[in-house]
Formats: C-alpha cells, structure tokens, sequence
C-alpha cells in the first residue's frame, strides 16, 4: 500500500470516547495485494484502530497514512471503499482469498456507525471468492445474514488473554474474551467456520500449560474448528512499548520477557512442543503462525 492509496480527508468528525481524531477519507484502492501467506488479497476497510493493542504491529501504517498521532488514537473511515470494491472485484479473473481485517479490525467501533465492512461483504456476495475475516469484536454478529451468504467463509477471533488486568493493560479498547467466545458461538451454531488465533503469546502470562489449556477448551466449547498460535512480533517499537508496560504494570513478569528476546528460538520450539501435547489431548487441532529454529 502506496500513499496513493488515499485521498484528501474529506471532513473533520467529532471523537468519541475511544478515538481522539476521526474522519473520512476516501481511497483508490481498497482490494490491495497481500504478502501473507495464503491471502491472495486483503480488504482494510479503516486506517487505524481503536482496540489500542500495544503489541500491534499495523503501527507501521502510519508511515503510509500520515498521522503523526500515538497509534489506537485515530481512525480513517474509507466512504467509498464499498463502490470501489465492486469496481475492482469486476477485474478479477479467477478465485481468490481475500481476507477483511490484516492491519485494522473490521469490526471496531467505528464499524456500529459507518458499517463500511457490512457493506463490502454485500459486494463479496454475488462472486465465488473464499473469504476470511479476524477479529476481536463481537459486532461480527450483527452481519450473520450476510455472512449466510457467502458459500465459502471463515471468521476467526483473535484471543490474547483470559485475564481482565492484563487485557486491560495490553488491549483496553477490546471487548472481553467471553464476549468473543459467545460470538464464536453463535456464529458456529450458524454454520459459519470459526476458529481461534491466540496472537501473541505473552510470556508468563499466556504460556503456561494451564492458561493455554483453558483458551484451547474455550475455543473448543465455543465450535472453533481450530485454533493457531503465534508469538510476540520482534519489531523495536512492539517490543519496546511491551517491554515498558511489563516494567510498570507487571514487573515479576520481565525476566520472563527478557528470556524470549534473548533466545526466542529456543522458547518457540518449547511453546510449540506445550501447545502440540496439549491440543493433542484436547483433540483440537492447532496450527502455528511462528516457525521454530
């Protein structure tokens, strides 16, 4: 994604509790290649996000969007990214994956207002592409009528954490876990696949046996069809900001967090190995977004 992606900002909108500037934009593109593996295109139908995940690694859009702003404190809302879509979904010659969500939640809270991700799905409907979208909003729900739709659809709910003082510190704008579980649910009473993405695992808070025992039972009492699993992202500023959060709000845990900066290769392939037994014995299976060395 180029910073000709987007347009002049068309107007300035009021705030509100959880975001301090937005305001709507228009783009030229919103159907944009993917560098992913096994998404052939993404559909991002906001800049920014209001989760305010301190270990997101989408902070690097703003190098592309223009805000200088703290990342969590702004969001652009795409207005004409539904016409767009239809436009671009024309030219495409064969099927594809096409994934809603790789660098903002489809379903934040600007979402209940503009519902732009409502209507890019209405635009998915009539074309036979597979369709994934990641979340960590419930508000996925309110648009089950149009996820019937779609013959070949996945939504998965990213799950960081069980404990409400660390998803308070770490992810404060997100809805609680049980929250996401109860959609997962419904969803898959639908006969919508769903499946789990515990991203990232936090050292000392989220690796112990127990505490990934119990998200794997969750996610398995929930319908999940799977769950994946991945790692903190080494970028400097990720790991600096989670670094300095552990420090204040946690500081029994740094070690912790020091020994995975300093041989993470080692401490993959023992998560990995934890998480392998216990899905094993949960019969549920799981899948790894990190490598091992």
């Amino acid at each position: 994604m180029t910073n000709r992606a987007f347009l002049t900002a068309k107007r300035e909108l009021p705030g509100n509790k959880r975001v301090k500037y937005l305001k709507t934009i228009e783009c030229r593109s919103i159907l944009n290649k993917s560098g992913i593996p096994g998404i052939d295109f993404a559909i991002n139908p906001y800049v920014g996000c209001t989760h305010k995940c301190q270990y997101c690694y989408a902070v690097f859009m703003k190098r592309f969007s223009g805000h200088t702003e703290p990342w969590g404190d702004f969001v652009d809302v795409k207005v004409n990214a539904p016409t767009v879509l239809e436009k671009q979904l024309i030219r495409l010659k064969q099927r594809n994956h096409i994934s809603i969500g790789t660098v903002c939640d489809g379903y934040q809270p600007a979402e209940k207002k503009y519902t732009i991700t409502r209507k890019c799905l209405g635009k998915l409907i009539p074309y036979r592409h597979s369709v994934s979208i990641l979340t960590k909003s419930p508000l996925v729900t309110r648009d089950l009528d149009l996820l019937k739709q779609i013959k070949d659809i996945e939504v998965g709910f990213t799950i960081t954490t069980l404990d409400p003082k660390v998803r308070r510190v770490f992810e404060p704008g997100t809805a609680p876990p049980d929250q996401r579980f109860k959609a997962i649910k419904m969803l898959s009473r639908n006969r919508i696949r769903t499946w789990v993405f515990v991203a990232p695992v936090l050292p000392y808070f989220t690796d112990s046996v127990y505490m990934i025992t119990q998200i794997i039972k969750k996610a398995q009492d929930a319908g999940a069809r799977h769950i994946m699993f991945d790692t903190l992202n080494p970028y400097p500023k990720v790991w600096k900001n989670v670094k300095r959060l552990v420090k204040k709000h946690f500081p029994e845990a740094i070690e912790q967090f020091r020994d995975f900066q300093d041989d993470s290769d080692h401490y993959q392939n023992r998560l990995r190995r934890k998480i392998t037994d216990i899905g094993f014995k949960n019969m549920l299976p799981c899948k790894f977004a990190f490598g091992c060395g």
